[in-house]
């Protein structure tokens, strides 16, 4: 079984390529969960499965017009958990041009990861 090192240095690794898919596909559990901040209006708040991670993400896609860059921060991990902090730079349909930084911690039960959640500011997305 990997250790949570190991899982968080894969996940870093693979998002250094934006290899979304991939990472989802590999490290997490099929009924893992994703949380984003409550005051987010755009995105539901709680999903389970990957395939609902994968239907959030395509609602947050369709609102990008044109991705400028990204970047996900090296992970730190304490317990049962590890963190990341990220960003992108979209430019957004109805809002222009956005930066958005967030932190996302990643919860580790038998070698996958079951839950993550998501804290950032909607005011700057």
């Amino acid at each position: 079984m990997r250790t949570i090192q190991e899982i968080a240095d894969r996940y870093y690794a693979l998002a250094q390529r934006g290899q979304l898919h991939q990472i989802q596909d590999e490290l997490y559990a099929p009924d893992a969960v994703s949380i984003e901040p409550e005051n987010v209006s755009q995105l539901p708040i709680t999903v389970q499965g990957i395939q609902a991670m994968r239907d959030k993400e395509a609602l947050l896609e369709a609102q990008i017009e044109a991705r400028h860059g990204g970047f996900c921060g090296q992970p730190v991990v304490a317990s049962y958990y590890f963190a990341c902090t990220m960003g992108m730079d979209v430019t957004l349909k109805d809002r222009g041009r956005v930066q958005k930084d967030q932190v996302g911690v990643f919860e580790v039960a038998e070698g996958y990861i079951i839950k993550e959640q998501f804290f950032y500011n909607d005011a700057a997305y």
